[in-house]
């Protein structure tokens, strides 16, 4: 544990000593926030009656927030690769397991601030905007929008672990945003241009995007998933993501 807590301090310092990871935070807040604001602001409500989920439709910018999500957990592992300091790192703790353990400790807990403010601010804006357009009933205090405001904060903390794994095993920069990228929206993508619902249907339910957003969702029935069902799905992805990377990370020379 020891051994932990020294990885965790010297990750945290590498991050805190270099100023873009923290102003790729900053982008992730904001970005989420603004996006989030834009769409509850632009969606009015028929007379006729609502459709939307208030609560998906306030938390909106979480969509485009989780790139900077996997952005900021690529370079955390790639970057190392490119500027050549991970033999310094392996060199410093030669267990690979911990070093990749203690990234992973620094950056879900680094998304979690990051997460909390951007969904904290799209939720107040949702709360601040919505009835205006016609939502009513939409209160930041309901059980279900607590649900899917925490959950959507869990959802980013997955996809950047998701995304240190891809990382950790690419090494590449580019290649491992790629990759990433690929696997969030290549799902729905498919999802959209396919005729079949019974595979229009799983496909929804393998996306990492498409599950993990489930639990955004407040309306009974509109999810091919259930909300805890598709952050499971999230996280598998993510195990066995890391577990990529670790193998990977352990057999390979830097």
């Amino acid at each position: 544990m020891t051994g932990l807590r020294r990885a965790v301090h010297a990750e945290w310092t590498k991050v805190r000593t270099l100023p873009g990871p923290l102003w790729l935070l900053a982008a992730v807040a904001v970005l989420t926030a603004a996006v989030s604001t834009a769409a509850a602001a632009a969606v009015h409500c028929p007379a006729a009656g609502c459709t939307q989920d208030p609560a998906k439709l306030s938390l909106t910018g979480v969509e485009f927030g989780q790139a900077g999500v996997a952005v900021l957990a690529v370079l955390l592992i790639s970057g190392e690769y490119g500027t050549g300091m991970i033999r310094t790192t392996v060199t410093a703790m030669p267990c690979r397991a911990t070093v990749l353990a203690a990234k992973a400790a620094v950056l879900a807990g680094l998304v979690l601030v990051a997460g909390t403010v951007a969904v904290g601010g799209s939720v107040l804006a949702g709360r601040l905007i919505l009835p205006g357009n016609g939502f009513t009933g939409f209160s930041p205090a309901h059980g279900p929008v607590l649900r899917a405001a925490a959950g959507s904060v869990v959802y980013l903390v997955l996809v950047g672990l998701l995304s240190l794994g891809v990382a950790t095993a690419v090494r590449d920069s580019a290649a491992a945003a790629g990759v990433v990228l690929g696997l969030l929206y290549l799902f729905p993508i498919l999802a959209s241009v396919v005729s079949d619902p019974h595979v229009y249907r799983r496909l929804e339910q393998a996306g990492p995007m498409t599950a993990g957003l489930a639990v955004q969702s407040t309306l009974p029935g509109s999810e091919a998933l259930g909300p805890y069902a598709g952050l499971a799905v999230l996280t598998a992805w993510a195990t066995a993501a890391l577990l990529l990377g670790a193998a990977t990370f352990h057999h390979r020379d830097t």
